[in-house]
């Protein structure tokens, strides 16, 4: 099996959810990322994504937005993602790694040779934000190919009659966007995510994570215990951004406090 099916696999015989946070590749510098990348499986990460700084982030709101900046300014290219995930796997063979991103940087880097050199890095999945159903043949093939999970986005407002196709040759999980709009906005009411995921898990068998709007011990709890994960982003990358300097260089403390809140967050899904 796959690392993520593994992973699944082994918390459904512990009788819990998942916690998946998430961080911006070079955010704000490639030393601070990694060390918040190789901190988080200790801390309490289950799987962890890791996001591809684009120039024009359509789905994030304004605070993952900057930390794409932040990245961007450092000097991030899609090889430098793959090159993190390389090196983190040097060390930890286990937790799974999800990129988050577009599909823009992926065609200019070469569809196939991006899925290629993802697997040998260590990849596991790639949630692909901006890739619709109708054009999936554009990268899952490769990623078939190669062993890695195609991962969609439900939304609110995708009907009976789309989820099918939405979900027809997906593998890994479900990402479900528990809202409309933009990340790190607003989060989703227990009343609405009792009511829409048994909806999703009429159409699929894979576990279903729940993220954009999930910020607290208590929604992570909530989102882990209705799905099978919670996806946690803009609250771990406002901790960051509030322990940067006045020339956005990272504070000595940094890692340390977004660790101690993946470490708060862990502990609320295992609550």
């Amino acid at each position: 099996m796959s690392r993520i099916a593994t992973r699944f696999a082994a918390l459904k015989r512990e009788g819990r959810g998942a916690l998946i946070p998430f961080l911006e590749a070079w955010d704000p510098d490639e030393a601070t990322s990694m060390a918040l990348l190789r901190g988080m499986p200790g801390a309490g990460a289950d799987l962890i994504e890791i996001g591809m700084p684009f120039t024009d982030p359509m789905a994030d709101g304004p605070i993952i937005q900057a930390a794409g900046k932040r990245a961007l300014k450092a000097g991030v290219k899609v090889a430098h993602v793959l090159d993190m995930v390389q090196a983190f796997r040097q060390d930890d063979d286990a937790t799974p790694v999800i990129l988050m991103g577009y599909l823009n940087p992926i065609l200019s880097y070469g569809a196939e040779r991006f899925c290629t050199d993802a697997a040998k890095a260590g990849v596991d999945g790639l949630i692909i934000v901006d890739l619709p159903t109708e054009e999936a043949d554009m990268l899952v093939p490769y990623a078939a190919a190669n062993g890695l999970d195609v991962i969609r986005l439900v939304a609110p407002t995708t009907d009976d009659e789309r989820l099918p196709l939405v979900l027809n040759g997906s593998s890994g999980f479900v990402y479900y966007v528990s809202i409309t709009g933009i990340t790190g906005t607003r989060s989703a009411t227990s009343e609405h995510l009792a009511e829409a995921i048994p909806h999703v898990r009429k159409a699929t068998t894979l576990p279903i994570a729940i993220g954009f709007g999930v910020r607290t011990p208590a929604q992570a709890a909530e989102a882990s215990r209705v799905g099978d994960a919670a996806v946690v982003a803009s609250a771990l990358i406002d901790t960051l951004a509030a322990n940067l300097d006045a020339n956005g260089r990272a504070k000595p403390t940094v890692v340390g406090l977004v660790l101690d809140q993946v470490r708060a967050l862990a502990a609320g899904v295992r609550r």
